[in-house]
């Protein structure tokens, strides 16, 4: 399943996330309520590099629809996040839109190289910082590159998991979390970081 040169870390709560889902949808009310917790960090986190300060307001939003929606969704823990991300993208565009700020929209380059697997490199780079810190410099990437990432390290969505909910290729997906982590790694004079190094945060989850 996995792609040859991307072992992602599975998110270590989704067969608790998955378990709770189902109990939701079967009406117990305390399961959502699980579900919530589990998810609302990393899609906060998304959300502020999207909106900013207004991230609280579009979570809102985006869960009253979720919670409308549940029945409808199919699959399991990470299916779940990325369900939820994607909900949570269409109620943040729809706030910048009403806003009259329009999302920069970044060109891919149509043939993205393929680029070797090595993220976790630069993913100890954000794993080190603190969130309000990482979040700051995430949002002074470009655009394509900051959804990848906050994507992958904030949401924790495989590659072709947030391929779907940009509505890309994963191969271009891919490109943009390695470029913007790569920058990021720049920014903060980690390029010398070794894959044999443990992430600074690696409980974090």
């Amino acid at each position: 399943m996995g792609q040859g040169g991307e072992p992602r870390r599975p998110q270590p709560r989704d067969g608790e996330l998955g378990a709770a889902v189902a109990r939701a949808q079967d009406g117990d009310e305390s399961a959502f309520a699980v579900a919530y917790r589990i998810v609302q960090p990393g899609l906060l986190g998304y959300l502020r590099g999207l909106v900013g300060d207004d991230a609280e307001d579009v979570a809102s939003d985006a869960w009253l629809e979720i919670a409308r929606d549940l029945g409808r969704f199919r699959g399991d823990g990470a299916g779940f996040r990325g369900w939820t991300a994607t909900i949570a993208r269409h109620r943040a565009l729809d706030h910048l839109r009403r806003q009259r700020v329009r999302p920069r929209a970044a060109q891919l380059e149509q043939d993205a190289l393929e680029l070797p697997g090595r993220h976790s490199t630069h993913d100890q780079a954000l794993e080190s910082l603190s969130t309000e810190r990482a979040l700051e410099l995430v949002r002074g990437l470009p655009p394509d590159q900051a959804e990848a990432v906050l994507l992958r390290v904030v949401v924790g969505l495989d590659g072709p998991a947030a391929a779907r909910v940009l509505g890309k290729r994963p191969g271009a997906v891919r490109t943009a979390a390695y470029r913007g982590l790569r920058r990021l790694a720049r920014q903060l004079g980690t390029d010398g970081v070794t894959d044999a190094d443990p992430p600074t945060l690696g409980e974090s989850g």
